[in-house]
């Protein structure tokens, strides 16, 4: 006896069809997916992995603070590289770890890092820029009955002028010798962070502290607010002296404190000087890392500048401008990444 052919129920037919179109409209939503995640990773490449040292500053100071929370920012957008910070004295050091490979990454002022290219310091041709971040600007500070009134006042006092790995040192001995002082002779000095400086000067062992950091400094205007202090105009001719010295002196520029600042400590805007940080790395260090971290740097600046101001002026138009130091190969290309 013959076979009989099996017939298809009612609506198997349309049933299977629209299977098939379900199926087709699957694939091609997986590809469009799949492209779109190799567009959104950098470069079309694996996120980076491993591990990177973080050189900070001292305790209380901006670069700290700051570290901390692009450390948070960086455990979220790069999950596969581990980050550890290192405090330190400030930027000579930091130059010196990143330059000697203790650290992958820092920050650092411009004049910092001009000084150590200047003086041909071990590994000062490896150092590489991914991103200007913000100025600093010097406070120097006295108690509010200070007779104190410029710089040059400072003669035969004890004066706080930072540690002898920081920014700050560079800064004040500069300052100090365009007032017409000998930073070794004529004054005092006393190598203190701005960890200990504001408690020194409150308990009357200091007469005065030079400091240099973002505004506002959290040490500064908490000493501020428990004991009556006054901030030291730095006015334009001392900027003109020490401009006139030339070399990484040229990275410092005339600028004001806002009234606002230290509301404590000031009766209106003060005059001062100010210099760009920036974040610094070395050719050694992985081009996909270093586009990553570049990226974060920039894409926290709103999150970070909720804690920590200065970071609110992190500004992609002018972070490609790292001065004295050249761009590394990865920072360039996120900023490449992102040109309109």
């Amino acid at each position: 006896m013959p076979a009989v052919p099996l017939l298809s129920s009612p609506g198997t037919g349309p049933r299977r069809a629209r299977r098939r179109r379900a199926l087709r409209l699957a694939a091609v939503l997986l590809a469009v997916g799949g492209l779109l995640l190799w567009w959104l990773l950098p470069l079309g490449q694996d996120q980076p992995s491993g591990r990177i040292t973080f050189s900070t500053g001292v305790r209380t100071g901006v670069y700290q603070r700051y570290g901390q929370l692009l450390k948070g920012a960086l455990d979220r957008e790069l999950p596969r590289v581990a980050t550890t910070l290192r405090d330190s004295e400030g930027s000579q050091q930091n130059l010196a770890r990143v330059a000697s490979g203790e650290a992958d990454f820092t920050i650092a002022t411009a004049d910092a890092v001009a000084t150590y290219l200047q003086e041909e310091r071990p590994g000062a041709g490896e150092l590489r820029g991914c991103t200007r971040l913000y100025d600093d600007y010097v406070q120097l500070v006295v108690a509010k009955g200070s007779p104190v009134r410029t710089a040059a006042d400072l003669r035969g006092l004890r004066v706080g002028v930072g540690q002898e790995g920081s920014g700050v040192r560079l800064l004040a001995d500069r300052l100090l010798d365009a007032a017409g002082l000998d930073p070794s002779q004529d004054v005092r000095p006393v190598p203190a962070g701005i960890d200990t400086m504001p408690k020194l000067l409150e308990q009357g062992r200091l007469d005065a502290f030079f400091w240099s950091g973002g505004l506002p400094t959290s040490a500064v205007l908490r000493l501020s607010e428990r004991f009556p202090v006054r901030l030291v105009p730095l006015d334009r001719d001392l900027v003109d002296r020490v401009h006139a010295e030339g070399g990484p002196s040229r990275y410092y520029r005339s600028a004001v404190i806002p009234a606002d600042a230290y509301p404590a400590a000031q009766d209106g805007p003060v005059q001062t000087v100010a210099v760009a940080n920036l974040l610094v790395t070395t050719g050694r260090v992985d081009a996909a890392l270093t586009e990553g971290v570049t990226r974060t740097v920039i894409g926290s600046r709103d999150r970070v500048g909720r804690e920590v101001h200065p970071a609110q002026v992190v500004d992609l138009r002018t972070a490609i401008y790292t001065d004295p130091l050249p761009l590394h190969e990865g920072a360039r290309r996120y900023y490449r990444s992102v040109k309109p």
